[in-house]
């Protein structure tokens, strides 16, 4: 009897349902996808589990239970419209070009996403070879977020119909596009160099961005270059990282990370599909997936660099300290270790609270520096390493460093306010402190940092309301920062507004830590003394 009715429990869809879920949710995915499964063939017609099987499926990348599931969903006429998207993927990716318009043009019934329809249908009739692709996408110039969309496809469609301004085209494009126009320029080049037009393919690679630079040695060598847009497929995966990216700045993470995984399934070697995929799931607290996503990107991709830095970022999220650590460490074993490399190191030891160390790593990145490197400019280093010294209580050794700085950039606004806050809190050379504050605050006035630098110099002077109005504009640019709030505080304190001073400390203390929360709190309640000074 016991065995009979173990087996009608392990038949059960709610049961297989609930292992699924939880299996997901751990990142068991294999047996997550069997769980689903078998609560799918329970209960074929279940709409939730039917949901919650693609949902898992595509994070999962397990293509073949999503579009299970999705189909599901379609037959059920209750598909929603982000899942459509899949199913168009489905018909690119199989070349399935009736079926594509069908299910655009219920993409365009839907609303939701009209935007990208003329994009889709441009370049359906790519793949189907129907018409002019061109004629589909709205007139260059339009406004509105399907004209936008629009301007980054055009010139990828010019190219791969080979028309000869699609490179002016594509170069204007890629200009107006941000951080992404470095991809738009590599998908161009990638597809000039694979028809063998190098001379073509190396004009769109001009520049002395890594992944650029890394793309141009490839295309030198004639080697292949990943990531070209010459079909419908491609250039849907380039649509959705697009979409995935908008979508994020909107602050839907999990429907931006959807799409973005589709953007995998449909181009895996266009790395940028990966890497958004990566920073989506990261920002769900899904760094362990995200960290295993970014192995898709082979070493030799133009953004290979990109990515190992994402990488190490990601472990230091997710609290994987020793990970990160040994991952920047292994690259600056090599003996062509760059600066870059010794900063990505100074940089996991100061998220590791180990400054000494982070400052000589800074140090190596200054020794291997080329006098030609616009990357990493000399003052920066300087001043990373002085601010490492400056957490490691060596000042003497980080006021020299920071003079470097400020003798190779003496107008850069950050360097001139953390020489000067960094004398000020020790009551050194005040009125040089005050001075380079003063200069840094007339360069960069919005800097709430560098506001409540100069307002902390004046209170110290005992010029109360000048220095009140000051902190009180950084605090309103900066209303969670401790350090802000504490000051002003303290200002209000000396200036006999008691009660505003314990609502500024209030305001301190709520991301207050270590001292600084223990100092906060006994000024909450007795006041301020001398001992209790802000720092």
């Amino acid at each position: 009897m016991p065995t009979a009715a173990g087996a009608r429990v392990e038949r059960s869809p709610l049961n297989s349902y609930v292992r699924a879920r939880a299996a997901s949710s751990a990142g068991a995915f294999d047996q997550a996808s069997q769980g689903f499964v078998a609560a799918l063939d329970a209960a074929p017609d279940n709409e939730m589990i039917a949901t919650q099987a693609l949902s898992h499926a595509v994070t999962a990348g397990d293509w073949r239970l999503a579009l299970d599931a999705a189909h599901r969903l379609e037959r059920r006429r209750v598909l929603p419209p982000d899942a459509r998207l899949l199913l168009v993927a489905e018909a690119f990716r199989t070349r399935d070009w009736s079926r594509a318009k069908t299910l655009i043009d219920a993409v365009e019934s839907d609303q939701l996403f009209a935007f990208m329809v003329p994009v889709l249908r441009a370049w359906l009739a790519y793949g189907a070879h129907q018409g002019d692709p061109l004629a589909a996408l709205p007139a260059p110039g339009g406004q509105g977020v399907a004209a936008a969309y629009a301007a980054e496809h055009r010139p990828l469609l010019m190219l791969a119909l080979g028309r000869p301004e699609a490179n002016a085209e594509l170069v204007r494009a890629a200009a107006s596009a941000g951080a992404r126009g470095q991809r738009l320029r590599i998908a161009g080049a990638a597809l000039l160099a694979k028809r063998g037009e190098r001379d073509s393919a190396l004009a769109l690679l001009e520049g002395n961005g890594t992944p650029i630079v890394a793309a141009r040695e490839l295309v030198r060598a004639g080697r292949p270059l990943p990531g070209a847009i010459e079909g419908a497929d491609s250039a849907m995966a380039e649509l959705l990282v697009r979409l995935s990216l908008d979508l994020q700045q909107q602050e839907l993470t999990g429907l931006a990370s959807m799409f973005a995984r589709i953007g995998t399934w449909l181009a895996p070697d266009n790395s940028e599909t990966w890497m958004v995929t990566a920073e989506l799931l990261a920002l769900q607290d899904k760094e362990r997936i995200a960290v295993a996503l970014l192995a898709n990107v082979p070493a030799g991709d133009p953004f290979a660099i990109t990515v190992r830095d994402q990488r190490i970022r990601i472990l230091l999220d997710g609290g994987e300290r020793e990970a990160a650590l040994a991952d920047a460490l292994a690259v600056t074993h090599a003996s062509d270790a760059a600066t870059t490399d010794w900063v990505r190191l100074g940089e996991v030891y100061s998220a590791m609270h180990r400054q000494n160390e982070a400052a000589a790593a800074f140090a190596r990145a200054i020794e291997v520096r080329q006098a030609d490197d616009e990357a990493q400019a000399e003052w920066v280093l300087w001043l990373m390493r002085g601010g490492a010294l400056d957490e490691a209580g060596n000042w003497p050794e980080a006021r020299a460093a920071l003079r470097n700085a400020y003798r190779l950039a003496p107008e850069q606004p950050f360097v001139l306010n953390y020489l000067g806050y960094a004398q000020l809190v020790r009551r050194e050379d005040v009125a040089e402190a005050e001075r380079l504050i003063r200069e840094a605050h007339r360069r960069a006035p919005d800097s709430h940092a560098i506001t409540d630098s100069l307002g902390w110099a004046l209170y110290l002077k005992g010029e109360f309301g000048e220095a009140i109005t000051l902190l009180e504009q950084a605090a309103q640019g900066e209303p969670g920062d401790v350090e802000i709030n504490e000051h002003l505080g303290d200002a209000y304190f000396a200036a006999g507004r008691r009660v505003e001073a314990r609502f500024a400390w209030m305001a301190a203390s709520v991301y207050a830590e270590g001292d600084a929360a223990s100092r906060i709190a006994t000024k909450i309640e007795t006041g301020l003394t001398p001992q209790l000074a802000a720092r």
